[in-house]
């Protein structure tokens, strides 16, 4: 039986098998019936995670929630997976685990940032990525044993580590028989959360729109006591097709007798206003024990132990319902959100504030609740529930739940008796804030703290918080401003400046890296990143030391990797950023953004599929940060140009420069009109591939960002030969050599032959072979096959073919390895014109693969399992033995004992 007026909306809700619905609409559209219809008539194992206000700001409750019915089914996950499962749901003493991580200040220097996206990073709470894999694993098994449905209701009040959690799992869920359906009011999680359901943003949505005239119609008369005449018309018209309006005024309607029907109050008040005056109008007929007890489990659904009995009549009007017992005890699961409202805020303030100390009373083994409910009773300002829920804050913290605590040190600041105290706290909530990803957050906290108080170190600090955040905005000239203030504070001088060379790269305004470069006295991080080419050979010389004074450390290694990259050192920084990821990941967070950090150094040398996971798994959850995403976009526009996927990679690169303004977003600007270069080229498309790379360079032929223009130029070149703009293409790599020619890094050096060798065809020659010589050249192999690829052009048309077949030879190996079946179908091109037979085999097989596909076979021919390698790729085990078994046919090979082989014979080893 379906619900009326949501017939379609049920077929679709029973029709999702495996992947992902959300559920949105007004309060009483519907939500949680449609999902309890599924669940009901689920066939498998059905797992629950209801949100509750109570607890929306105690970090993973609502995981605890999902996982309690089968606690006993992660004995069977790695170990460290159930360690870390156990131990951010508190069961680490009672389940043998704990959770990981390691302390890092939130100073840490030189690994405040990278300007690849990555704010100042900060270690200690267990890393959400290793969560997130360890609970898809979870779910994952439970599907092979029968299908499992998760019903997540009330998004907007789950706390945020939980959600992000499931939002993880869900969206790598494959063809497994594992569904997610979860539900959210239309608009939630604005506010103090900070957009607390951003996570869940971007899956497929149904919305329950208002039912309509005749579905209103007939639902009222499906009700006990229908309505008629003028009651009837004013119940329509007050409840707006909203199906829990329709069904409790016309419950109360029932209450009042069919006599009292048309002199009931004719005031139209909005539904939401009636609905509140109906619920509580339903507690007066309860007696006044049960009324009593449900104000507390109001205040807090875990408060039902002791009162079942008294709860019964509230059970029996069903108002809510009783779950659970056990070892979590008992739970009160009310009927809709709007009645726990209700019920809460029918009683007096006092009765309210008395019900949450008695709580508070109860939960001396609980500190966090405590906190919570203390801080709920408090009158006024308390010092020691302040200090108690700065505590709260504090574990939340190092448990990973930055909402939490930010909403923690927030209340606690309210409840500061001095004005010093209380700006102290809000600025150390605007700090919790900065890894949360929302910018007006931070911004309201520091406002806050800064009416409060003239103290000039509180003022700085609350000037460095916002500025670090806005780091990831497309504010970087109000970023850049907030950190050099903050930098006036000998304290904070170094992370400010750190932070204000990132916003400065991204920015890529000249007046503010100059800014930046002065004050940067000695630190190598900062002058790295404000001029990567000015030094070069000693930068790059105190590498090595800094990696050793980093001392494991995983945020300072990151910083390094990201100097590395910057210095066109670029196997060291995949070296580097490969031993830092997995430290991040071993005992702590890995900071928003990094991924595209490391995703350019992995695409420039080579490892695409690498750069393309990066840039997917990039994300800043609807957070705010426009420019956090276009980082990720271009990056991720760059690998499907170089891999073939051009009309994926215009959308993906045009995506990137319709979120940011290309003149204040610079770097952002300059890699996606790269990527759609790569991808004009790629299609053959010389005028557009010129158009664009033209663009990464001003008329005046200086680079329009300081770093990133760089390495275009021999693109730019490329494509000037064959549209005609030889001569305008010169001028500007002349300008490049001579601004570089201080101290050029052996890419450059590269490029800017094979730039010279293509437009000054008669002394090509020494170009050619000065390009190739250079030793570092194999850190870039797409760079070098292309070098192979212009000399063999070259010399086959001198007639030098036997040379040229060598060259083509070798760049068709690498191409073929990389999977760039453009440059491919180019190479083959010129080997038929050189006399070799036009028709070989074909690109390698492994190229017709995904990237996500290789990566998985490079790992299964290196003898890992597929839950190894579901842990490394954040896959579930399942999900990667469907791309096994979908792969081998493709590769012609039976078992993985033959992989190997195939990978050694590609020369992908």
């Amino acid at each position: 039986m379906t619900m009326v007026g949501r017939e379609s909306e049920s077929a679709a809700v029973l029709g999702v098998t495996s992947g992902v619905l959300i559920l949105t609409g007004e309060p009483g559209a519907g939500k949680s019936t449609l999902l309890g219809l599924a669940a009901d008539r689920h066939q498998g194992r059905v797992l629950r995670m209801t949100g509750s206000e109570s607890e929306a700001n105690l970090t993973f409750a609502g995981l605890h929630q999902l996982l309690r019915p089968v606690l006993g089914e992660t004995a069977r996950l790695p170990g460290r997976q159930r360690a870390a499962l156990l131990g951010a749901m508190g069961l680490g003493d009672d389940f043998g685990g704990g959770g990981s991580g390691s302390a890092v200040s939130d100073d840490a220097h030189p690994g405040e940032a990278e300007p690849d996206g990555a704010y100042p990073g900060r270690g200690g709470p267990p890393d959400r990525l290793l969560l997130g894999v360890a609970l898809l694993t979870l779910l994952s098994d439970l599907a092979r044993q029968s299908p499992v449905l998760v019903v997540a209701d009330d998004l907007q009040w789950i706390d945020a580590g939980s959600l992000e959690l499931l939002a993880f799992a869900a969206r790598r869920i494959g063809d497994e028989p594992l569904a997610v359906l979860a539900g959210a009011r239309d608009r939630a999680g604005e506010g103090a959360r900070g957009g607390a359901t951003a996570p869940f943003s971007g899956f497929p949505l149904l919305t329950l729109d208002p039912l309509d005239a005749t579905a209103a119609g007939l639902l009222l008369d499906r009700q006990p006591y229908p309505p008629t005449g003028s009651r009837r018309l004013r119940i329509l018209d007050q409840a707006a097709g909203n199906p829990l309006a329709l069904i409790e005024l016309a419950r109360a309607n029932g209450a009042c007798g069919a006599d009292s029907a048309d002199s009931a109050d004719g005031e139209l008040l909005p539904p939401t206003d009636r609905l509140m005056r109906v619920f509580a109008a339903d507690l007066e007929a309860l007696p006044e024990a049960t009324r009593q007890a449900l104000l507390l489990v109001a205040a807090d659904d875990r408060a039902v132990a002791g009162r079942v009995e008294a709860l019964a009549p509230a059970e029996a009007a069903g108002l809510l319902r009783i779950t659970g017992g056990g070892r979590d005890g008992w739970r009160a699961r009310f009927r809709h959100p709007l009645i726990r409202s209700a019920i809460y805020h029918s009683a007096p303030l006092a009765a309210r504030r008395q019900a949450h100390r008695d709580l508070a009373t109860l939960l001396g083994a609980e500190p966090d609740r405590r906190a919570w409910h203390l801080a709920a009773a408090a009158e006024g300002p308390d010092e020691e529930i302040a200090a108690a829920l700065e505590e709260s804050a504090a574990r939340a913290r190092v448990r990973g739940g930055y909402t939490a605590a930010t909403t923690a040190q927030e209340r606690a600041a309210e409840l500061s008796p001095g004005r010093r105290d209380r700006a102290r706290r809000l600025v150390a909530a605007a700090g919790a804030a900065v890894s949360t990803g929302q910018p007006h957050w931070v911004r309201r906290l520091a406002a806050q703290a800064a009416a409060l108080t003239d103290d000039p170190e509180l003022s700085a600090e609350a000037s460095l918080r916002v500025g670090q955040v806005l780091t990831l905005s497309t504010e970087h000239d109000t970023a850049m401003s907030l950190l050099l203030r903050a930098a006036e504070d000998p304290k904070l001088r170094r992370v400010a400046l750190s932070s204000a060379s990132v916003a400065g790269f991204y920015s890529g305004d000249e007046e503010y890296r100059l800014a930046v470069r002065a004050r940067a006295h000695d630190d190598p991080w900062t002058l790295t990143v404000t001029d990567p080419t000015a030094h070069r050979s000693q930068r790059v010389a105190a590498i090595p030391a800094l990696v050793e004074r980093a001392d494991g450390d995983p945020a300072r290694l990151i910083s390094l990797g990201a100097m590395a990259w910057l210095l066109d050192e670029t196997a060291l920084a995949v070296r580097i950023f490969d031993d830092a990821l997995h430290r991040w990941r071993l005992g702590g967070s890995v900071p928003i953004g990094l991924g595209c950090s490391a995703g350019w150094s992995y695409l420039d040398h080579g490892r695409w599929a690498q750069a393309r996971t990066a840039a997917v798994n990039t994300n800043s959850a609807g957070a705010g940060l426009p420019h956090l995403d276009a980082a990720a976009r271009s990056l991720e526009a760059a690998a499907l140009a170089l891999t073939g996927r051009t009309d994926e990679a215009r959308t993906a690169g045009s995506a990137a420069l319709s979120l940011v303004d290309p003149h204040r977003s610079r770097a952002v600007a300059v890699r996606a009109r790269w990527a759609l270069g790569m991808a004009a080229v790629a299609d053959g498309d010389h005028v557009g591939a010129y158009e664009r790379f033209r663009l990464l360079f001003t008329a005046d032929g200086d680079p329009v960002h300081y770093a990133c223009s760089y390495p275009g130029v021999a693109e730019l070149a490329a494509a000037a030969v064959r549209t005609g703009h030889g001569a305008e293409a010169a001028a500007i790599v002349e300008r490049t050599a001579d601004r570089l020619a201080e101290d050029p890094s052996p890419r450059m050096r590269i490029l800017i032959h094979r730039a010279r060798a293509l437009l000054e065809p008669s002394q090509a020659e020494p170009h050619f072979a000065a390009a190739l010589a250079e030793p570092a050249g194999g850190q870039w192999p797409f760079e070098r096959a292309q070098i192979l690829l212009d000399h063999a052009e070259w010399l086959r048309r001198r007639h030098r073919i036997t040379e040229a077949r060598h060259q083509l030879n070798t760049a068709l190996e690498t191409f073929r390895r990389l999977g760039a079946p453009s440059w491919i179908d180019r190479t083959q091109a010129e080997l038929r014109a050189a006399g070799v037979d036009s028709a070989p085999a074909g690109p390698d097989a492994l190229t017709s693969l995904s990237p996500q596909q290789q990566h998985i076979i490079r790992l299964a021919a290196q003898g890992l399992s597929n839950r190894e390698i579901g842990e490394r790729l954040f896959l579930s085990p399942r999900t990667v033995g469907s791309h096994l078994y979908r792969s081998f046919p493709k590769l012609g090979v039976t078992a993985r004992s033959q992989l190997r082989d195939l990978i050694e014979a590609s020369g992908q080893s």
